[in-house]
């Protein structure tokens, strides 16, 4: 069965999944870029049988792959940035598939500055990459495979379409709250996998503060530098790689957006952050 971790691009995604891997696939908590191989990236090509030759067309094949990924009968935490909404008259994932979800949810004020970074693009830019209900994303550097296909939609419906599931089990985590108290979050968290899993292990607390240590933003930062990372883009201006970890803790909108954009994007946003308690 597959637990899926979802979020919308750039709102922490990343971060709990440092978390989660050096926590369930290390015997101390230490964490290295090699653990995120144990919760992989959903959808890419080792999933499917076929070529996916064109964008949209993997909705086509999510069954047969979600229905093969079960037949191991294992529980799997898989990562991906698909918004839970219909594409082609086909459900992104079924009951029979999935255990439960985990949802990073962000002020979207604050994804938008990273989004800014992550896609090389300018304000207006980025807001219309949030608003636009037909956005979807892949490797531009691998035109012939869609594999990793994501169907986003815009911000709004993605954050919905899995918060207001009825469907699945559900654990909602703000990243504001995992930012502000990341031990008691990461220890939730835990709780909650583990019920699904319904695995009597004790929480080893020791083990969760050597998750936290070993994925502060500044050391993953460096790691980067240092080793790379498979997972930033490449900038469509200069065709080079982006910093994937650039602002971490120092990205507040406030001090970052331009002031005369503020009205704007809280406009936008008023009834979403009204919801969401932002």
């Amino acid at each position: 069965m597959i637990i899926w971790l979802s979020s919308y691009p750039k709102s922490g995604n990343t971060w709990v999944r440092s978390l989660l891997s050096s926590y369930y696939f290390s015997d101390t908590g230490n964490f290295n870029f090699e653990l995120l191989k144990n919760i992989n990236v959903y959808p890419q090509q080792k999933y499917f049988d076929v070529k996916i030759n064109k964008p949209g067309e993997i909705s086509l094949h999510w069954d047969i792959s979600q229905k093969k990924i079960i037949s191991e009968k294992k529980i799997k935490i898989l990562k991906t940035h698909n918004s839970l909404l219909a594409l082609n008259g086909k459900n992104f994932t079924k009951p029979e598939y999935t255990l439960g979800i985990i949802y990073v949810v962000r002020d979207p004020r604050n994804v938008i500055t990273s989004l800014k970074n992550h896609y090389d693009l300018d304000y207006e830019q980025s807001l219309d990459f949030m608003m636009n209900e037909k956005k979807y994303i892949y490797d531009i550097q691998e035109k012939n495979d869609f594999a990793d296909f994501h169907f986003l939609s815009s911000w709004s419906n993605h954050y919905k379409s899995w918060i207001n599931n009825n469907l699945f089990k559900k654990m909602i985590i703000k990243y504001e709250d995992l930012e502000n108290d990341t031990f008691k979050t990461l220890k939730n968290l835990i709780i909650y996998i583990n019920t699904l899993s319904q695995t009597k292990d004790k929480v080893d607390e020791k083990k969760i503060n050597n998750c936290i240590k070993t994925t502060d933003f500044e050391i993953l930062k460096n790691k980067e530098k240092k080793e790379g990372f498979l997972e930033n883009v490449y900038s469509k201006k200069t065709n080079k790689k982006i910093d994937f970890f650039n602002l971490g803790p120092k990205n507040k909108w406030r001090k970052i957006i331009p002031k005369e954009f503020h009205e704007k994007i809280n406009n936008i946003f008023r009834e979403d952050l009204k919801n969401l308690k932002y």
